[in-house]
């Protein structure tokens, strides 16, 4: 299960890099190609969505499965550690799946933006 993780991971990195370039000022030159290259990667990239939702309903039924203590002294310290790196990782996992729904939303409103505010340019050069 970590290779899931891991590629949900770059996943999210490659989102965020993408997003700071296009929103960086200075870099109206390469703007327009990283519009192009982004609006390209919009819909491979869309495949995050339904992926995050299966890593959330593995993290869900994680969560339900687990065992649980009834009594005071059924579980050992070392099953109790254990349970808590668990629950440790299942937070970590879930704010990482927060994260890369987050940055690809921000990235698919960010580029319509651009897209947008390019036409509006266009329609400006034209009416002048």
């Amino acid at each position: 299960m970590a290779l899931e993780w891991v590629a949900l991971g770059y996943t999210a990195g490659a989102e965020a890099i993408m997003l700071l370039f296009l929103t960086l000022p200075g870099l109206d030159i390469l703007r327009r190609g990283l519009v192009a290259v982004v609006r390209s990667a919009l819909k491979p990239l869309l495949a995050v969505v339904p992926f995050c939702l299966f890593l959330l309903a593995d993290i869900y039924w994680k969560y339900e499965m687990r065992p649980t203590c009834e009594q005071e002294h059924a579980c050992s310290p070392s099953e109790h550690v254990r349970h808590q790196k668990s629950i440790m990782k299942s937070q970590r996992n879930a704010l990482l799946i927060a994260a890369a729904l987050l940055l690809y939303w921000l990235l698919f409103s960010v580029t319509g933006l651009l897209v947008r505010i390019n036409q509006l340019n266009q329609r400006i050069e034209k009416l002048k």
